[in-house]
C-alpha cells in the first residue's frame, strides 16, 4: 500500500505499522502474492515494494527486479530483504514517474500500491510507457466493493483510513484505470481475503494480468 508519486514520500506512522501488518498477512493474501508473480521472466519493475514482501516469491527465470519504494524507512528494509534472496534486486527510492532513460521492462508488478498513489491514472500511464509492447502488468490490488462494504469503504476513505495507512483509498475502480491507461486485461478475478464479518474495508482484492498491446 505504499505510495509511488512524483513528490517525496514521508509516512512515519505507516512506516512503523506496515512491517508488522506485512509480517502477519493471511495465508490467502500470501497465496495471491505467489500467484501474482508466478511465471515471470526477464527484467521486472516492482512499484511500491514496501518492505520487500514479494521478493522471496520471484522465480529464478527473472533476470533482475528494479524495486521502487519512495518511503525511505520502508526502502531501507526492502534493501535488507533484497540481499537475502537469489534473484538480483535493485531497490530505488525513486517514484515511478521519476524512472526513465532505461530499456523497457518485460513485466511490471503492482501489489497493494495503486490504492495509495495520488494520481493512479497518471501512474498507470507512466507504467504503460515503461513496459515493452507485449509486456505484462501483474496486479494485486485493493478495489472498490459493492453494496454495504462499498459504502463502508467510501466512509473509510473520507475519514481517517488514508491518514493512518499511507494514503490508501479502498474504494477505487483500479481496473477501470488500468484499461483507461491503454492496457488490455487478459485475466482478472476478485477474492475476499477476510471473513465477511471482518470490519475492514480492504478484504476484497483484484488479481489480474494485463498487457501492453
Amino acid at each position: 500500500m505504499t505510495q509511488a508519486g512524483a513528490v517525496k514520500i514521508d509516512h512515519p506512522f505507516f512506516a512503523r505499522i506496515w512491517p508488522v501488518v506485512a509480517s502477519h498477512e493471511t495465508e490467502a493474501v500470501r497465496a495471491l502474492r505467489r500467484e501474482n508473480l508466478a511465471g515471470l521472466s526477464g527484467r521486472v519493475l516492482e512499484v511500491g515494494a514496501g518492505v520487500g514482501t514479494n521478493f522471496v516469491n520471484y522465480p529464478d527465470s527473472v533476470e533482475q527486479v528494479v524495486a521502487v519504494e519512495p518511503e525511505p524507512r520502508l526502502a531501507a528494509q526492502a534493501e535488507a530483504a533484497a540481499a537475502a534472496v537469489p534473484v538480483p534486486i535493485v531497490v530505488t527510492n525513486q517514484s515511478a514517474e521519476g524512472l526513465g532513460g532505461e530499456d523497457p521492462f518485460d513485466a511490471i508488478v503492482c501489489s497493494l500500491v495503486l490504492c495509495s498513489v495520488r494520481d493512479p491514472d497518471g501512474v498507470l500511464r507512466r507504467l504503460y510507457s515503461l513496459l515493452r509492447p507485449g509486456g505484462e502488468l501483474r496486479y494485486l490490488e485493493h478495489v472498490a466493493s459493492a453494496g454495504v462494504r462499498g459504502r463502508y469503504q467510501r466512509l473509510a476513505d473520507a475519514t481517517l483510513w488514508p491518514r493512518f495507512f499511507g494514503n490508501c483509498h479502498t474504494h477505487r475502480d483500479t481496473e477501470r484505470s488500468i484499461v483507461g491507461a491503454g492496457f488490455e486485461v487478459d485475466t482478472s478475478r476478485r477474492e475476499l481475503t477476510l471473513p465477511l464479518w471482518a470490519p475492514l474495508p480492504v478484504s476484497e482484492l483484484a488479481l489480474g494480468r494485463a498487457r501492453r498491446p
